[in-house]
């Protein structure tokens, strides 16, 4: 079982790696994976609640708190998951509190003690020698209160010091608790010397005050937090989008009347009613009504789809125009939208496995810093003999040393990342995958579905001597119907439209799918096979001429399926299913991405060859069976190859899962999306291109990230030392307090530049002749084209630019969208949202002011650019 634990009070990767250890060592714990940057823990554990119990004590014990987040039903207190953008906006808050406060106490404390040093208008009666002690007394009343607003860095160092588990506020308490405590006994000498009237003595023991020190490094470390705050709360920007999405409340029929309910109050099966301008609530049937649905939040596609009654509708889709019922078949968290978010926050819960290497150096980081700063002590006792000196410099190495970068520099990139891919209609399932398919090297792809559009017609049919195609297509259309298979469909709906009714009455009995054959079964009493000539063979049917005439479709990318009835063959139907239109641009960009491309599918050899030629891909293999395509990723793999297989059906879930990573097409089966490790919303082939050019810069990312972390610290620790100091260079522990902080600011900023990242450009592919899909028109429909013809010969389109002001998310171009394409004379409208403008396209004149109008009746601001 898994289950998510909110994690409370850590604060850098030492941290993380601890609680880590400490839930990992419970009897019944499978694995834990710990999450700095959202403070949580993903825990595989038997699912009882005395191991889940024994967890949450385990990790009290480590010095940290934990709460069962889906305790609701087993007696403990319910946790909900708390909003990311909400989280974040809590955090920053809370350490802008402090900054001020330090920043409030911590400037005066830096004047008063290094004013006199930079030559600066001295404090009247903080002055000179005899006012020294008043000064050390002010130092220390400013000092006090930053200690108490930060006093959380001592409560939680402290805390794990005891536990023997050091963390990073361990090492901050540590620098300022010892510069406050020497300069406590610095102010007592002063007292004494003064009693004493030894002003030589006090005015030395007056250099001995590192309370400035004290509260600087504090305040100088609230600055970076805050900042980091600030950042990291940017990483969850993409979830706290797609969450956005959703409707908050929706309209539903209930005792006849429409009334208004949150979206979480809607139940499954309720009749719920979208207007033109409002977001799908839930996932459902069309009832009754039409409306144009922008569904790009979901799949990219920028284009609306008309619905009406029996078509399937997705939450957060947009109504452009018209009005729809729809019968609530998903709410709540069963929606798509809500399984994206699932996927995408579990996605960024998972380790990389360069992450758990940066765990295993951050577990040991804070101890062995602790170990310097000790050394580094003795060493300058040893060579100066001046206490302060060597305090300093321990202080410096405490509070320069940042295990926070090294453990934000992997989970950072992978949440922006991960976020970016559901932007682009990419769902990256794990930390691993996204990690993974930087090195693919090899993409095997699935014909049916993934190359092809998936949606195949019937364009030949061809008859044995004797029978007639009304037989034929009886036959066929009555085994076929009991097959969800998408050649299958072809055949039925041929069937329908050529022959209505033809298979009414027909009985089916000992209906049997044949692995990689095809179909088997009893019609009327008849023996019938349906299925390539691999089947045919195996039953011993004579094909005759059939066979030549199935090889010269096969050559025009057409598949041939064979029926036969009681062991003798009765015709053949020729099936073409269409290539997508980017999968030439798909294969094409996996080349420039360096990596090799096969079509696997099993299909005959001929029609495989034809697509292939067509698309461009490196090697075909045709005629698989479902286990001989997760053979062949075996055997790629064996040869050294880093595998990606992408696929959309039932029969290819095997090679899936047994890939390096399984892409999905995003159309294709449960089953296949559940084996997946990436799926594609667009079920574009082109997108398995941009998975791997996204999980390149993540990586590249992240790299930059710990190296700059390894660097950061590897030249910092040294210099705070003293090892320059032969040649005059020296770290202030308040530098070092400065460059800690913002060092963690570094690694963040540099993971959110990943959320300007875009795929490379796509280019526009010319569609050949073979290609192509030959389209006979009929009578009727060419004299209809030659009406539309002429009705719009003569009339000029014209492009009307607006810029548009209060556009905030995709729901605001919807509206506006919707708003000008009501307007008479506006065939389309195209809304950019991150450039504020939208273009008209107008079938004749349309006044500026109609345009102008229509979108402030929509609530937005605009005007002619």
């Amino acid at each position: 079982m898994r289950e998510t634990f909110d994690i409370q009070g850590m604060t850098c990767a030492a941290c993380s790696a601890r609680v880590q250890r400490a839930a990992s060592d419970v009897p019944g714990v499978t694995e834990a994976d710990v999450n700095l940057l959202k403070n949580s823990m993903e825990l595989d554990f038997d699912g009882t609640d005395a191991t889940a119990a024994a967890v949450v004590a385990a990790i009290e014990d480590a010095g940290y708190g934990a709460l069962r987040r889906n305790a609701a039903g087993r007696g403990g207190a319910s946790a909900s998951a708390p909003a990311p953008g909400e989280l974040a906006r809590k955090a920053a808050d809370e350490r802008l509190r402090q900054l001020v406060v330090s920043l409030a106490f911590s400037v005066p404390l830096f004047y008063v003690a290094m004013g006199p040093m930079f030559g600066w208008p001295e404090v009247p009666g903080l002055d000179g020698m005899d006012n020294m002690m008043a000064s050390a007394l002010t130092q220390l009343l400013l000092c006090v209160p930053i200690l108490l607003v930060n006093r959380h860095y001592f409560v939680t160092g402290f805390k794990t010091l005891w536990h023997r588990a050091p963390n990073m506020d361990s090492l901050i308490a540590l620098g300022s608790a010892a510069s406050f405590a020497y300069s406590v006994v610095s102010l007592y000498r002063m007292a004494w010397a003064f009693g004493a009237m030894d002003m030589a003595a006090a005015h030395e023991a007056m250099h001995g005050l590192y309370l400035d020190s004290a509260g600087m490094i504090l305040a100088l470390i609230d600055l970076g937090k805050y900042f980091e705050a600030r950042a990291k709360g940017k990483t969850t920007d993409a979830i706290a989008a797609l969450m956005d999405l959703a409707p908050k409340t929706a309209t539903v029929v209930r005792d006849d009347v429409e009334v208004s309910v949150p979206t979480e109050d809607v139940r499954a099966g309720e009749r719920v009613i979208v207007r033109a301008g409002e977001s799908v609530p839930v996932d459902g049937v069309v009832l009754e009504g039409t409306a144009s649905i922008d569904e790009s939040a979901i799949t990219g596609e920028a284009v609306p789809v008309e619905k009406g009654a029996g078509d399937r509708v997705t939450a957060a889709t947009v109504s452009g125009r018209g009005w729809i019922a729809v019968e609530a078949t998903a709410v709540g968290e069963d929606t798509t939208l809500a399984g994206i978010i699932r996927l995408v926050d579990e996605a960024t819960s998972s380790k990389a496995p360069i992450e758990r290497m940066a765990d295993k150096i951050a577990g040991v980081f804070v101890p062995v810093v602790m170990a310097i700063a000790a050394v580094a002590f003795m060493a300058w006792m040893a060579i100066s003999g001046d206490f302060a000196t060597a305090l300093n410099h321990a202080i410096s190495i405490l509070v320069i040393s940042c295990p926070c970068a090294l453990g934000l520099a992997t989970p950072t990139a992978i949440m922006v990342g991960t976020g970016c891919g559901a932007a682009n209609g990419v769902l990256i399932k794990s930390a691993e995958a996204l990690e993974t398919a930087c090195s693919v090297d090899y993409v095997v792809l699935d014909k049916t579905g993934t190359v092809t559009a998936g949606k195949p017609r019937v364009t030949d049919v061809e008859l044995s001597a004797g029978v007639t195609e009304a037989d034929l297509v009886r036959v066929a259309c009555a085994l076929e119907r009991k097959s969800e298979h998408p050649l299958a469909e072809a055949v039925c709906t041929y069937a329908d439209e050529t022959h209505p009714g033809v298979d009414a009455g027909a009985r089916v009995e000992g209906f049997e799918q044949v692995a990689g054959g095809g179909l088997a079964g009893a019609v009327d009493g008849r023996r019938v096979l349906a299925g390539n000539l691999r089947l045919m063979e195996k039953s011993g049917v004579d094909l005759g001429g059939l066979a030549q005439r199935a090889d010269a479709l096969a050559a025009e990318a057409k598949t041939p399926l064979f029926f036969a009835a009681d062991g003798r063959a009765i015709g053949l139907v020729a099936v073409a299913d269409p290539v997508k239109p980017t999968s030439a641009e798909a294969i094409s960009r996996l080349r420039a991405l360096g990596a090799k491309t096969l079509l696997l599918t099993g299909d005959a050899r001929l029609t495989a060859e034809a697509v292939a030629r067509k698309v461009g891909v490196d090697e075909v293999m045709a005629g698989v069976l479902p286990s001989q395509k997760e053979l062949r990723v075996r055997e790629l793999q064996r040869a050294g190859h880093r595998v990606a297989m992408v696929g959309d059906g039932i029969n290819d879930a095997p090679a899936l899962a047994r890939a390096d990573v399984g892409i999905a097409i995003g159309a294709g089966t449960d089953v296949a999306i559940g084996s997946a490790d990436v799926v594609l919303i667009r079920s574009d082939p082109a997108d398995v291109a941009l998975a791997m050019e996204l999980s390149r810069a993540t990586m590249r990312n992240i790299r930059q990230n710990l190296f700059w972390a390894l660097f950061y610290n590897s030249i910092c620790i040294p210099v705070a030392a003293g090892v320059l100091v032969p040649w005059g260079i020296t770290l202030n522990p308040m530098i070092g307090a400065a460059a800690m902080g913002f060092s963690s600011v570094f690694v963040v900023g540099n993971a959110l530049r990943l959320r300007t990242w875009k795929p490379s450009e796509r280019r526009q592919h010319e569609v050949t002749p073979a290609a192509a899909p030959a389209v006979t028109v009929t009578e009727t429909e060419a004299e209809a084209g030659t009406e539309a013809a002429k009705a719009t010969e003569g009339r000029t389109t014209m492009e009307k630019k607006l810029n548009v002001e209060g556009m905030m998310c995709q729901h605001c171009v919807a509206h506006v969208k919707g708003a000008l394409e009501g307007v008479d004379g506006v065939t389309e409208a195209v809304v950019d949202l991150e450039a504020g403008t939208a273009v008209a396209k107008c079938a004749g004149d349309v006044a500026d002011e109609a345009l102008v109008a229509a979108v402030k009746q929509a609530g937005y601001e605009a005007s002619i650019a």
